[in-house]
C-alpha cells in the first residue's frame, strides 16, 4: 500500500539527517499491591503471546482486586487469578507455552504460570525470587521439562516483591504457602 512506502521514505530520511532511529521500546506495567508498586518491562519480541494475554487482562482491569496466593520464600511469589476468598476468577482459553524463547527465570521476572499441562497458561503469572533457571527453564518436550514462558522483568520495586516473598503463610482450603495477611494486587496498569 501506499502508506508503506510512505513510512519507509520518511525513516530513510530521517537516517540520512543522521538522526538514530530506534526500536519500539518494551511496554512497561505499574503493579500497585497493598505492599507497594512493582514496575515491569514487559518482553514483547521475547514472548509476544504471552505479553498480548497478559495485557489484554490488564486493559480489561481483571488483575484488580486479585491477590498473591502462593508465596514459597527463597523461589517465587504468584498472583493474578485468584480472589482473597481463594475463589478464582473466570479466565481466558489458555495460550501457547513460550518457554522455549530462550529468556532464562532469574531473579526479577515474571513468567506465566501454569498447570502439569504445557499450553494451559491463562492469566496468573509468578515472579522469581531468586534464579530459577535449573528448575524452571525449557529442559525438553515433556511437561514436566518444558518450562515456564518468561515475558517481563522486574525494573523498579523488586524490595516490594522481597516483601511479598517474606510474609508468613499457611495452608488454606487445600491450598499452600497462602499468605496469613492477603496481599492484594489493587491495579496493573500500562505506564
Amino acid at each position: 500500500m501506499w502508506y508503506r512506502a510512505f513510512i519507509v521514505s520518511v525513516v530513510s530520511f530521517i537516517a540520512l539527517l543522521g538522526a538514530p532511529v530506534s526500536a519500539q521500546e518494551n511496554p512497561t506495567v505499574v503493579m500497585e499491591t497493598s505492599l507497594g508498586s512493582i514496575t515491569i518491562e514487559l518482553l514483547e519480541s521475547d514472548a509476544p503471546i504471552s505479553v498480548e494475554n497478559f495485557l489484554a487482562y490488564v486493559n480489561d482491569g481483571f488483575y484488580e482486586g486479585t491477590v498473591f496466593h502462593r508465596v514459597i520464600q527463597q523461589f517465587m511469589i504468584q498472583g493474578g487469578g485468584m480472589l482473597p476468598n481463594l475463589s478464582p476468577k473466570r479466565t481466558r482459553p489458555p495460550i501457547e507455552n513460550e518457554a522455549r524463547n530462550g529468556v532464562t527465570n532469574a531473579r526479577g521476572t515474571l513468567a506465566m504460570a501454569r498447570t502439569n499441562i504445557v499450553d494451559s497458561a491463562t492469566s496468573q503469572f509468578f515472579i522469581s525470587t531468586v534464579d530459577n533457571a535449573r528448575t524452571l527453564d525449557h529442559r525438553g518436550l515433556e511437561p514436566a521439562d518444558y518450562g515456564y514462558t518468561v515475558f517481563g522483568r522486574v525494573t523498579e520495586g523488586m524490595d516490594v516483591v522481597d516483601a511479598i516473598a517474606a510474609v508468613e503463610t499457611t495452608p488454606q482450603g487445600g491450598h499452600q504457602n497462602v499468605p496469613v495477611d492477603t496481599v492484594i494486587i489493587n491495579s496493573i496498569k500500562v505506564q
